[in-house]
Order: structure tokens, then C-alpha cells, then sequence
């Protein structure tokens, strides 16, 4: 719950090439996207590839934000076809870094661009990291 409805979190992600750890997680991620938790059961309900694989049905849902705040992807190596085909926004990462000075963000509250983000600097660690 540390997005507030209607907010939006920006993924910079620099060396993401694919959505899924292997060829099958990846094509059953691109195919279905990340349609929030109700539409991902009835999606596994009707469909025997996703039913094979619910540990993807899984991610999906893990991944989505049921629509309480968007999602969006700065990235260098997918197509913004690719990303938005899998239910997330997209941004240019070079766009991302001008952006923000991303350079220049500390973990924490930060004011860039004229706005106030919450910047992470190693999503590894998670927000427990700040205090």
C-alpha cells in the first residue's frame, strides 16, 4: 500500500529485454499482460497454457496494481508496442533520465522536475530499505 490510488509508479529499467525469467514465462506474459488479479483467474479458468504455468498466473497478478495506480516502463530494449502490450505505460528511458536527473536522486522523498517522487535506487531492497 505505498502507492495512493491514482498514483504512479515509474520503472526504470535499463536492462529489462524481456518480461519473463525464460522463452515460456516471457511469450505467456506478453500474451495475457498484467490485467489485474480478477481477469488473470479467468484467464488461467480458460485457458490450458496459463493453467500449465501458474506460477506466470501468479506473477501476473503479483505484477499488477488491480488498478488502484499505473504502471510505467522506462526501458531501453523493448518497443513501447511490446510494453504496452502487456498492460503497462511505457516512457523512453533517455526521457526518464532527463526527466528527473535521475543522477542526482538520493533514496527517499526527492523534488524533480518540479515534482515530488519517491525514488529507489535498488527495488531489490524494497521500501524497508528508507527510513
Amino acid at each position: 500500500m505505498a502507492i495512493a490510488d491514482g498514483g504512479e509508479l515509474i520503472i526504470l529499467a535499463p536492462g529489462v529485454r524481456r518480461f519473463g525469467e525464460d522463452a515460456e514465462n516471457d511469450r505467456l506474459i506478453r500474451k495475457y499482460g498484467y490485467v489485474g488479479r480478477t481477469q488473470v483467474l479467468k484467464l488461467t479458468e480458460e485457458n490450458s497454457d496459463l493453467k500449465r504455468n501458474l506460477s506466470v498466473a501468479a506473477h501476473l497478478i503479483h505484477g499488477s496494481s488491480d488498478g488502484r495506480f499505473s504502471v510505467t516502463y522506462a526501458v531501453r530494449h523493448l518497443t513501447k508496442e511490446e510494453v504496452t502490450g502487456a498492460s503497462f505505460g511505457y516512457m523512453p528511458l533517455d526521457e526518464a533520465e532527463k526527466r528527473w536527473n535521475t543522477a542526482r536522486l538520493t533514496d527517499g522523498f526527492n523534488t524533480a522536475g518540479g515534482e515530488e517522487l519517491f525514488y529507489i535506487s535498488n527495488p531489490a531492497l524494497g521500501l524497508w530499505a528508507v527510513k
